[in-house]
């Protein structure tokens, strides 16, 4: 079996993108391990126990790794968090200060809004019909 583990995504801060990805949009925490280089291999996932693909916590290094911080997608929906409970996810997410860009909708393959993370990267919040 192939699977992508990880995904990077590039950050400003390890600490405050762990305190967003964990508390506003409820991911855990993997792993957050020194490296030799004095950066930090940090690990969050949505799910629990490896059940879906992690995203790398990378610190930017340099101009041009500072410049993507929150627009690694050009401003298109890049990341698309999965839920088997969107109004409970939608309520949590919202009063822990998530900003979602639009009203949950109705669509023939199930609900979704578009939410920003701290760096204002798109994501969809996604309830799959059925």
């Amino acid at each position: 079996m192939r699977r992508i583990a990880l995904v990077t995504l590039v950050v400003d801060d390890y600490d405050e993108a762990i305190r967003h990805y964990t508390e506003a949009l409820g991911f855990r925490l993997v792993e957050d391990s020194p490296r030799p280089d004095g950066s930090r291999w940090v690990v969050v996932e949505p799910g629990t126990g490896g059940a879906g693909t992690g995203l790398l916590l990378a610190r930017a290094k340099g101009e041009s790794q500072a410049a993507r911080v929150g627009d690694q997608t050009g401003g298109r929906v890049g990341f698309f968090l999965h839920t088997d409970d969107f109004g409970r996810d939608h309520a949590r997410m919202a009063a822990a200060g998530v900003t979602f860009l639009e009203e949950p909708r109705h669509e023939p393959y199930g609900t979704v809004a578009v939410f920003q993370d701290l760096y204002g990267n798109r994501w969809d919040l996604l309830q799959s019909a059925g």
